[in-house]
């Protein structure tokens, strides 16, 4: 997939828990888990549109998918896709990171892990 045909996903994240939630540490680059019925394939190419902790300007991340969390999966675990983030959004990785001090490592249940 080109950077032409990429999906373009929209998250709003508009308080610590919906982002501890949906947050990925364990991925190098970071990542988001963005819920989702549509199929996707690891590898996938995506443009995320992520609305930050009612930030007035939206981040536009480039990823990949990463994880798929079908529908219907055990635990009631929503259905969707991880997105590792591409290496030009370290910043954005760094925001979240400070938005989620003292969460990280906490013992709350996250849509992966």
């Amino acid at each position: 997939m080109t950077n032409d045909q990429r999906e373009v996903l929209s998250l709003t994240l508009a308080d610590q828990a919906a982002l501890h939630k949906a947050y990925m540490p364990f991925l190098a680059k970071g990542g988001l888990f963005v819920a989702t019925q549509k199929p996707y394939r690891l590898g996938d190419e995506v443009l995320l549109m992520l609305s930050l902790m009612g930030e007035p300007e939206r981040l536009s991340i480039s990823g990949r998918v990463v994880w798929l969390t079908p529908l219907g999966a055990q635990g009631n675990r929503e259905g969707g896709i991880g997105i590792e983030f591409s290496d030009q959004n370290a910043d954005t990785n760094e925001k979240i990171e400070n938005y989620l001090a003292g969460l990280l490592g906490s013992d709350r249940v996250t849509h992966t892990l």
